[in-house]
């Protein structure tokens, strides 16, 4: 590619003066130096009018790419988790499943399975007919998708299937020992846990004075009306639903230190 010129000499004979090239009249004399000014060379390809180029994007995050840092994989724990409710609901409404057999009311006595699959339950029985549980399934499928998800983005999803269990069907067998005539169905213990677990690192940055990236606020309600739900629908156990904010907190602290030893080891 040829090298521009630093100046061009003026054509007028009485002026003579050395000007930039990329002008059209001489600033001295007024004498025309050309008709158009020249394109100025920008140093890159020119892309062809109407082709979009793409920005470049980043990769996957492959295992043990970054140490400390987990690899990208999909939510599979709590899409299952999901999944499966959302089957154990078209069974009961069916008529395929009993819901009475499997939800708590009372103590279980040598039925302890119960325990778990009140968790996949937001139905029970009334004589002939089923009866649904509709917002009450809606706020806690939306706690679990939200927080499973961005916990098992963090942690795995061990960690997502552990706390579901603990929170859930550990708050369940917690509510019917404290009062053997509890009713507990549906997962607002297990919910509370994965919500808690995963807010414990923005609670300990916030009391810190640090900065934090997650939201709090509707955090904080989405809790709230976790919490509150026993008032509205009384089968989703207030004990339960307790003991799941004090499962999550406690396991959260622990991911945030096995975290951190694991950055530093």
């Amino acid at each position: 590619m040829p090298r521009a010129d630093l100046f061009v000499v003026c054509k007028n004979p009485e002026c003579g003066a050395e000007v930039s090239p990329y002008i059209t009249e001489c600033p001295y004399c007024g004498a025309r130096l050309r008709k158009r000014a020249p394109k100025l060379d920008r140093g890159r390809p020119r892309t062809p009018r109407g082709v979009r180029v793409s920005a470049p994007k980043l990769g996957r995050l492959r295992r043990d790419e970054i140490p400390g840092i987990r690899h990208d994989a999909g939510p599979y724990v709590t899409g299952a988790l999901v999944l499966a409710t959302c089957v154990i609901w078209i069974a009961t409404r069916g008529g395929y499943l009993d819901a009475s057999k499997l939800v708590v009311f009372g103590r279980p006595h040598g039925d302890w399975w119960r325990v778990l699959t009140t968790q996949f339950t937001y139905s029970f029985s009334t004589g002939s007919s089923v009866t649904g549980l509709g917002i009450y399934q809606f706020v806690t499928l939306l706690a679990v998708g939200v927080y499973g998800w961005l916990l098992e983005r963090r942690h795995g999803g061990l960690a997502v299937a552990g706390l579901f269990l603990l929170g859930g069907a550990g708050g369940a067998a917690i509510a019917t020992l404290v009062d053997p005539q509890a009713v507990a169905i549906g997962a607002n213990g297990a919910a509370l846990a994965l919500l808690c677990a995963w807010a414990v690192p923005d609670l300990l940055a916030r009391r810190r004075g640090l900065d934090y990236d997650g939201d709090l606020l509707g955090t904080g309600a989405i809790a709230l009306v976790l919490l509150a739900m026993p008032v509205a629908r009384p089968e989703a156990n207030a004990i339960a639903g307790g003991f799941g904010v004090l499962a999550g907190y406690l396991v959260g602290l622990g991911l945030v230190r096995f975290a951190g030893s694991a950055r530093t080891g």
